[in-house]
């Protein structure tokens, strides 16, 4: 080996420093460029030796130590410390695996300073970087800081070393840059004791989202450290959060505060780094503090519901805790379990199951926010994927529709409107999913037989918006609408159609508003906030022309689908004030806007539903793939075009519409006919001037339809005529004559369409048929008919028989009945005294059960029928003035009997002819009385059915005179408490009422009269305990529920005798309410 020719230089300990050839002394006596120039070669010349180099390496020994000197250590220049550095690592390589220098002092001192010279790797642009990325692989590839091991402050060099790499981590860096990193930090962890907390903290730092976001790579690096140190570092890390969790150290680290984020990255780096902390969180679970309980929900949440996560499978104990804070006391604790199962559902459907169950609980949480997550988080899961949410789930949005707080309620309305759009209209998951939902459409239509008008609203607002979406075209948007009526259940439909009617009934009371405006803008009342927004608008509309114009054609009959849109928004662009952000005058008008525009139907959209249904008539329609057959379809297409005639009249005028509907008149089905019928009575206004050809082809079919179709396509071919011909006197005389003359009563089965056509055309033309009518009804109706029974009932004990069971002659004797009332109704007066004619015999039947021949021929089921047809024409009859006045107290009472008839059918139908007519005020109050003989009822849902009625009935009338200032001078016939009374004296003249000294008898009649506190009637102010009628409900009340004392018993004996007799001879209608109020109270003055 050849030595180099440079004279050496002794050391201060004496040993003779040699250099390389070339290489001259280096010295603080020469320039730093002289210097680094001659380090170039030095660390050349180390970068070519290897291990195996004996000779070289003692050779040199005197030269590393030199290297390590001060003067190179301190030296102020980066290029000279660079090129030392280098020398050093180069050094530790080729002395492996000992050191040169032996002095603890000097290795953590050349160590640090190798340490800080790493800092240079953050330029990767540097000329210099290639020698610092030499110094990077040289350390991890012969592990030079493993030799710090030995030193007993190794940890803060460690400490330096992993905050200076990660903090010189950058994403300019290639992978062999982090490859290295990651070998020379893992060797330290690996082949260590273990790791300090403050070596743990260096690399947990990058973990924290402040840091994470600051320098993405160093959180890559540590967490790939992470992963590959998982078996070392696990135990340092438990020890780490068992101190902080379970002990309550939080100074064992600056990262205390920060220990439920490192679970969270932890965890998503590898969840076997947390083998031994899960136990401690749920020991944490259980915390009595809830702010603590609240965040180990938070961070388990993200924790099971991340995508990857199979902690739960993994660790059910853990699990079944965490559910369990879904029944927390704490509300944020259930708050935020609640949000959590949205995410879970989404990414581990398999634990939908466990889920459920406490998804229930909470769905009927008292927290209205609560309760408003649970719909949140099903909906959201449902739209992401339906079948993730099972049928009991979407069950929980389906009750939270009734929620008692509008919030929830919209919010599950809107979620499950928001459903049926994706899954039934846009089909986006197949026909199982559709079905799946198929039912929302009915229950969010439901919805609208609520009382809350908020409710209504946004009822009609989802159907514009969801159900039928008015932003489709008008042939989509009528085949949507088609068969969403087709499939639609009875409720549903009746639902719906009571929507457009009330749209309609709100376009005229608009239209009406808008006359008024144009002649008296300045008088408009305003009491009350809405008021106020409508003397608002009416100003408005007063200073603006275009926008009454707007306004006109919105209401108007003839405006489009497109021209309502145009409106709208014009109207609302105009109210629109850019600098109110929130404009509550502006909502108003645009409630009251998407009430009354017709964005679904106009006459484009009736031609293209009456397409549709031809198509369905001809086979060529798409009904199957719809899920509807096609009799259903054209039945229901039918029905729907029925309900629009009522509120879009005048879209249905055009040629090709009514030749469409001449058509259904021609098919074999009933129902259809019966529809294009009342279809034509409905629209047919200006068929006689504009369409002769229709009419032409319309009147044979009427005829006919009224002498040989069935009763109800009778009845509406009657109504058709009347309501569209102008020469309607010779039509109907052209139907009355034959029929009249062809009156059999041998062949009952063909009478039962004549009674109905001669009925309702003595009632709609009373000056020209009513003379003839009476000869008809003497002679034929009562004489031949009622008062004879030509056939003998089934003898077989049942009180009722389905309507196809009922015999031919007692369906005649019904609609003879039905045709007395309706001849009596035409008429309006009682001059020929025919209504106390009638009324006489509808009595004999009720007092003879039902068979009034008294020949007991007839079967119990058909006597039923008669009786509730008696009593149901008694009480139609008294809906006209001027024949309630000739209703005899007995004739009351004995129609009100019928409440409670022997047979469930009778007390059923009656009850609900009878709420029928008092909501709608036809009936006299006292009517509202026949009520309270409910109570006596063996069946509980009658006696149910009976308070509802009577509660609606009060709350109507009450309404009613609330909004109607002019009742008060009517307030005797309106205002419930009037009719206690009418209670008293049917409950004296009860039948089942013979022994006032009776227990039994005594306690009916105060089940009776309790039927009077679910009108409100004892608490309210007017008729309390001190009122005379409350007096003797109250007393009465008491004293029957008190059998140990016999005296009040007696004196309630007494009461009931005496109101047994108080039976005044005069009509009922002739009673003042006082002067009854002032019986009673004599009565318990004299008692």
């Amino acid at each position: 080996m050849d030595f180099p020719a440079t004279q050496p230089k002794p050391t201060a300990d004496g040993k003779i420093i040699y250099y390389p050839p070339g290489v001259k002394e280096i010295t603080d006596k020469i320039t730093n460029d002289e210097v680094v120039k001659r380090l170039k070669m030095v660390v050349k010349t180390f970068m070519d030796m290897d291990q195996d180099s004996e000779d070289e390496k003692q050779q040199y020994l005197p030269l590393a130590l030199h290297l390590a000197s001060e003067f190179f250590l301190r030296n102020p220049n980066k290029d000279v410390r660079l090129l030392v550095a280098c020398c050093l690592a180069d050094i530790f390589r080729i002395y492996a695996p000992e050191a040169p220098y032996t002095s603890h002092d000097k290795l953590k001192d050349i160590f640090l300073f190798i340490t800080r010279q790493l800092k240079g790797l953050e330029d990767t642009k540097s000329p210099q970087f290639n020698r610092y990325f030499y110094l990077l692989e040289n350390l991890a590839w012969v592990k030079s800081y493993n030799i710090c091991f030995e030193l007993e402050d190794c940890n803060e060099i460690f400490i330096q070393l992993f905050r200076t790499l990660f903090s010189v981590i950058n994403n300019s860096h290639n992978q062999k840059v982090q490859m290295h990193m990651l070998d020379l930090m893992s060797s330290i962890i690996m082949e260590g004791d273990g790791v300090t907390q403050e070596l743990l903290d260096s690399i947990l730092i990058n973990l924290i989202p402040a840091h994470k976001n600051l320098n993405k790579q160093a959180f890559d690096l540590a967490k790939v450290l992470l992963k590959r140190t998982v078996q070392t570092i696990e135990p340092c890390i438990a020890n780490f959060f068992n101190q902080v969790l379970v002990l309550g150290k939080s100074s064992v680290s600056d990262l205390s505060e920060h220990v439920f984020d490192l679970i969270q990255e932890l965890f998503a780096i590898d969840p076997h780094l947390l083998l031994s902390v899960m136990p401690q969180l749920e020991f944490k679970l259980k915390s009595n503090d809830g702010e603590e309980r609240l965040a180990v929900v938070r961070l388990l949440a993200k924790l099971f519901g991340s995508k990857d996560s199979d902690l739960a499978t993994q660790n059910r104990p853990l699990w079944q805790c965490f559910l369990g804070r879904f029944n927390d006391i704490h509300v944020p604790v259930r708050l935020e379990s609640v949000k959590f199962a949205s995410h879970c559902l989404m990414n581990h459907p398999d634990l939908a199951k466990d889920l459920t169950e406490y998804l229930k609980v909470r769905s009927h949480d008292p927290e209205e926010a609560i309760r408003h997550d649970v719909i949140v988080t099903i909906i959201t899961a449902g739209k992401r994927d339906l079948s993730l949410v099972n049928d009991q789930l979407l069950g929980f949005v389906r009750e939270r529709t009734l929620d008692k707080r509008w919030r929830v309620r919209k919010e599950a309305m809107m979620g499950l409107a928001q459903l049926y759009k994706k899954y039934c209209l846009h089909a986006e998951a197949g026909k199982d999913a559709a079905e799946k939902v198929s039912w929302i459409k009915d229950k969010l239509l439901h919805i609208y037989y609520q009382n809350s008008i908020d409710d209504k609203l946004l009822v009609e607002k989802i159907f514009a918006q969801y159900l039928v979406p008015h932003n489709l075209e008008t042939e989509e948007r009528m085949k949507c609408l088609y068969y969403l009526y087709a499939s639609l259940d009875p409720n549903a439909v009746k639902a719906l159609n009571e929507m457009w009617k009330c749209q309609n009934m709100l376009r005229m009371a608009n239209l009406s508003y808008v006359y008024i405006v144009f002649n008296h803008v300045e008088n408009l009342p305003d009491p009350g906030k809405a008021q106020d927004f409508v003397k608002k608008f009416n100003q408005v509309l007063g200073d603006d022309e275009k926008l009454r114009s707007q306004l006109e054609l919105l209401i108007s009959p003839t405006c489009s689908c497109k021209q309502a849109d145009i409106c709208v928004r014009e109207i609302a662009r105009k109210l629109a004030n850019p600098k109110q952000p929130t404009n509550p005058f502006l909502e108003m008008v645009k409630f009251l806007l998407e009430r009354i525009a017709p964005v679904h139907i106009d006459s484009e959209a009736i031609s293209a539903l009456v397409k549709l249904m031809n198509k369905s008539i001809e086979g060529t329609a798409d009904d199957e793939e719809e899920g509807v057959s096609p009799d259903t379809a054209i039945r229901a297409g039918l029905e729907l075009l029925k309900v629009l005639s009522f509120t879009h009249p005048t879209s249905f005028h055009s040629a090709e519409t009514y030749e469409s509907l001449l058509q259904c008149l021609r098919m074999e089905d009933d129902k259809v006919a019966e529809a294009a019928i009342q279809i034509f009575r409905n629209t047919g206004h200006k068929i006689e001037t504009d369409l002769p050809q229709i009419r032409s082809t319309l009147i044979p079919i009427l005829h006919q339809k009224a002498k040989r179709g069935t009763p109800h396509q009778a009845k509406q071919a009657v109504h058709c005529i009347h309501a569209i011909f102008s020469n309607k006197e010779v039509q109907l005389a052209q139907i009355f004559e034959p029929l009249s003359r062809s009156l059999n009563a041998d062949v009952p089965e063909q009478l039962i369409t004549p009674l109905v056509s001669l009925g309702h055309i003595s009632m709609l033309a009373p000056d020209q048929f009513a003379s003839p009518m009476k000869s008809v009804v003497a002679n034929f109706i009562v004489k031949d008919l009622l008062m004879n029974d030509r056939s003998t009932g089934e003898k077989n004990g049942k009180l009722w028989s389905p309507d196809e069971e009922v015999s031919p002659e007692v369906l005649a004797k019904v609609q003879a009945i039905k045709l007395l009332v309706r001849w009596l109704l035409g008429m309006k007066n009682n001059q020929s005294k025919s209504a106390n004619s009638t009324l006489r015999l509808l009595s004999a039947m009720l007092v003879s059960e039902g068979d009034l021949t008294e020949q007991k021929r007839i079967s119990k089921s058909d006597m039923s029928r008669l009786r509730l047809a008696a009593g149901s024409a008694i009480m139609k009859l008294a809906q006209e003035p001027c024949y309630h006045e000739i209703i005899t107290p007995e004739q009351f009472q004995l129609c009100a009997l019928v409440i409670n008839d022997e047979c469930y059918q009778v007390r059923q139908i009656f009850a609900q002819k009878l709420h029928k007519a008092l909501v709608k005020l036809l009936l006299p109050l006292e009517y509202m009385a026949i009520f309270a003989l409910c109570a006596k009822d063996p069946v509980k849902e009658r006696r149910a059915h009976a308070r509802q009625c009577l509660l609606k009935n009060i709350s109507i009338r009450r309404e009613y005179i609330k909004q109607n200032p002019m009742a008060n001078e009517k307030l005797l016939s309106l205002l419930p408490e009037y009719v206690v009374p009418y209670m008293i004296h049917l409950l004296a003249h009860d039948p089942d009422f013979t022994k006032p000294q009776d227990v039994d008898q005594l306690r009916d009649v105060k089940e009776s009269q309790a039927a009077g506190s679910a009108w409100g009637l004892s608490g309210r102010p007017g008729l309390a305990a001190s009122s005379p009628a409350g007096g003797v409900l109250l007393y009465g009340r008491r004293s029957v529920g008190c059998a140990a004392s016999e005296k009040q018993s007696k004196r309630w004996t007494g009461y009931s005798r005496r109101l047994y007799s108080f039976g005044s001879p005069s009509p009922p209608q002739q009673w003042s309410c006082q002067r009854a109020l002032c019986h009673v109270k004599w009565y318990i003055i004299t008692s």
